[in-house]
């Protein structure tokens, strides 16, 4: 199946280094992220797994739950967390799926069907496809996907700051503009009309065509 923005995000039950979990469970009425990686023991994701690690309370203060990936079995899962929580600084604390027979892999179509069912004898390049970011909200929908070749390591800082973009449209209707940071200027989407815009923020925004309006931050 297709994975897009807005379709619901595939449930699925499976293995995790803190048990097995039901995944729309498992996110409750919260927010969640979801990032895969080809192999244990692979030096990029190595760093990666670490710094989101050093990222949980950030996520956590944004009611948000990590989940890791990889397509092998939870029991290596856990030797490689000791080598990144030795190598980056960081343990790893929240659960790793175990995704041996690669079902959670094609179910997010991060894998094509012909792809087997098992993790064995596939090498990090048989799996590189499977290097993807899907943040999925408390309605269960894929909200963002970001799509990372095996030699770019990913930006988890840009992940934390779309997040920060996605629960403040949610709350506040409103968009962000390029490179906006927490506290700049939003974007006053089109489909609100100027006599709404007017009463919703009666201390005035900023007109710059009819179509691009922006307007302080709401608190």
């Amino acid at each position: 199946m297709s994975i897009r923005i807005n379709s619901e995000a595939p449930n699925f039950t499976a293995d995790t280094t803190q048990g097995k979990i039901n995944f729309h469970d498992w996110i409750g009425n919260g927010w969640a992220i979801l990032f895969s990686h080809p192999k244990d023991f692979t030096p990029v994701c190595t760093t990666e797994l670490g710094y989101m690690a050093g990222l949980q309370p950030e996520f956590a203060k944004r009611n948000t739950k990590i989940l890791g990936l990889s397509v092998d079995p939870v029991t290596n899962h856990g030797k490689w967390a000791a080598d990144i929580e030795e190598t980056q600084g960081h343990k790893v604390t929240y659960p790793m799926i175990g995704d041996p027979e690669l079902k959670v892999a094609k179910l997010y179509d991060m894998l094509p069907a012909e792809a087997g069912d098992s993790c064995e004898g596939r090498t990090a390049a048989d799996n590189a496809t499977v290097r993807t970011v899907f943040v999925v909200g408390p309605d269960k929908k894929i909200k963002m996907m970001m799509v990372y070749p095996m030699s770019s390591g990913r930006n988890f800082d840009e992940v934390l700051r779309v997040l920060d973009s996605l629960q403040l449209n949610a709350k506040h209707n409103v968009a962000t503009p390029v490179n906006w940071k927490p506290g700049d200027d939003v974007i006053i989407p089109t489909s609100v009309t100027d006599d709404q815009a007017k009463q919703k923020y009666p201390a005035g925004f900023k007109t710059l065509k009819p179509y691009l309006r922006t307007v302080a931050q709401p608190k």
